[in-house]
């Protein structure tokens, strides 16, 4: 069995008639990661040219271990808006020390993902739900657009919440930098009708070249337009950030969060991709490939990054069939750090701005909450509040409040669980519930109750009062009957109040028996000494059999 950290089974199995298409993949995928990840670096509060840094050795880092064929790693705009929230409350962005720190949070993540990919810890995707994932992406993805406002106008704005940052930028409308507005609209509707017209037309490269090209002919940085400026040539050296550790206590929490968002953002863009072709996706190769992706972008002073969805989507349509595709495109940006760095130097923030928001509009999914509403209300509940705190109170107190309230509803859930009352059709051996099979006929006299849910300390004693309810409402009652069979688990303190019902019953003169019992719930209560004092109660195989036992097996 491999580990995580084997060469991952696409290189392995790489064949030279599949070299083409990974390279005219990578090649593509590059062309859209430049702009966008010189963008996702000003977003995240860095130098313009931290973006290139980590669409470097970070791609390749992933592509040698990572299961995925497609998944395009690299900055993208969550990770960016995890890292000037949790690094600008430290200092102020864009200064050396937040440059280091910036590379110390990478540090942390890589360590984090990698540590659970190498503990096999991949199974932890299933404890963020769908409902938190995608409101809080919902939400991020508008405070990601705003936070771009000031750049598209030309406007330095000070707010940062949400709504005081669109309160500000409505009342100082008028000190719009018309210039560099128009640039920032004409960009958005260049992006916008690109892609509309085909999804391989480079729309964010020729967007980049034309804005720079006015620019640059028309003089416009000498009139207020704010451009990329001096782009340092060259690949960074390795080294660790310049950061104290005694910033690590502070970054911890952003550090995990962004390690659990981005390893989930990952993997859902991973699969959807891999379905399309009938592969699988090893969640632990994915922990431990984003893992040493994040180590490498903290030693090139860059930012954390992860798998985004537009540039894998592009990435799988032109053709990838292996990490090689990514690693061309690593080796085609490292080429542009070496030799086209000064055609960067008119390109306006404004374009990067809009460069921003075309691409995270597509985040927010407007049906979710719909769709959740019609199949079950708690997870659009979920949903709303989870994006209502991220774009009200911010991002990281946003996605701890959804976990939270998650975590809420599933302990509310196995807390009380649904527990039906069966009843016997006329086909043999065959019970249903009376509530939705109404030819479904319980015995006279007896109450047959099946509890839907494993059985522990925090729901045992809600077993027990639903049995004490279905007695009260049924007077001529003269025994009970639980049906086992869904039940999968149970725990001292479900085995302990089982056992004190079945001895308070037969005290009280009533009939008490358990039937389908399960192999793992069996083994539990017979260490427990079932075996000998309630053998001829509590392990009947059937409902028909428990029934027959009870004296009330006519219909």
């Amino acid at each position: 069995m491999s580990t995580p950290l084997s060469l991952a089974p696409h290189l392995r199995r790489l064949e030279r008639r599949g070299f083409v298409p990974d390279v005219v993949a990578g090649l593509t995928v590059a062309v859209m990661l430049v702009p966008q990840g010189m963008a996702y670096a000003l977003l995240a509060g860095m130098p313009a040219v931290a973006g290139l840094y980590a669409s470097t050795v970070p791609l390749v880092a992933y592509a040698l271990v990572g299961s995925s064929r497609a998944l395009a790693v690299g900055p993208v705009a969550l990770m960016s808006l995890l890292t000037i929230s949790g690094v600008g409350a430290l200092t102020e962005p864009g200064s050396p020390e937040f440059i280091g720190l910036a590379g110390l949070l990478a540090l942390l993540v890589g360590v984090m993902q990698l540590g659970l990919g190498l503990l096999r810890g991949g199974v932890l995707v299933a404890f963020l739900s769908h409902a938190v994932v995608s409101g809080f992406t919902s939400a991020a993805a508008i405070v990601i657009a705003l936070s771009q406002l000031g750049h598209l106008t030309g406007v330095r704005l000070e707010s940062s919440h949400a709504v005081a940052l669109v309160r500000e930028a409505l009342g100082r409308a008028n000190e719009a930098h018309l210039p560099t507005f128009a640039l920032g609209l004409g960009a958005v509707a260049l992006l916008v009708l690109g892609r509309r017209w085909s999804r391989r037309f480079p729309a964010p490269l020729v967007t980049v070249v034309v804005a720079t090209g006015l620019v640059s002919l028309l003089g416009l940085s000498d009139h207020g337009v704010r451009t990329v400026g001096e782009v340092p040539a060259g690949l960074p050296l390795p080294r660790l950030p310049a950061a104290p550790l005694s910033a690590v206590a502070s970054l911890l929490p952003v550090a995990l969060t962004i390690a659990f968002v981005g390893f989930m953002e990952s993997v859902a863009v991973a699969r959807s991709l891999a379905a399309k072709d009938g592969e699988r996706i090893d969640a632990d190769r994915e922990l431990a490939g984003l893992g040493l992706a994040n180590l490498a972008a903290g030693m090139l002073s860059a930012f954390p990054v992860t798998g985004g969805f537009s540039r894998s989507a592009v990435n799988h349509q032109a053709g990838a069939r292996s990490g090689l595709a990514s690693i061309t495109t690593a080796l085609l940006v490292a080429l542009t750090l070496l030799v086209l760095t000064l055609l960067f130097h008119d390109l306006p923030h404004s374009v990067l701005a809009a460069l921003v928001i075309t691409a995270v509009v597509g985040l927010v999914d407007v049906r979710a909450p719909r769709r959740l509403w019609h199949v079950r209300p708690t997870d659009a509940l979920t949903l709303v509040l989870t994006f209502l705190s991220t774009l009200l109170i911010g991002v990281e107190i946003g996605i701890l409040i959804g976990i939270g309230v998650s975590l809420a509803v599933f302990v509310w859930r196995s807390a009380f669980p649904h527990v039906a009352q069966l009843g016997r059709l006329d086909e043999p051996g065959v019970w249903r519930n009376v509530r939705r099979y109404p030819a479904a006929r319980p015995p006279h006299g007896l109450v047959v109750l099946r509890p839907d849910a494993s059985l522990y300390f925090a729901n045992a004693s809600y077993l027990r009062d639903v049995v004490e309810r279905a007695l009260a409402a049924c007077p001529t009652a003269r025994g009970v009957v639980l049906d086992l069979s869904a039940v999968n688990d149970v725990d001292a303190v479900g085995v302990e109040v089982l056992e004190r019902l079945l001895v308070e019953l037969e005290q009280r003169g009533l009939e008490a028996h358990l039937s389908g019992m399960k192999g793992p719930v069996r083994d539990v209560v017979e260490r427990a000494g079932w075996g000998e004092r309630h053998a001829a109660r509590a392990f009947h195989y059937s409902l028909d059999q428990a029934v027959a036992a009870a004296g009330y097996d006519r219909p």
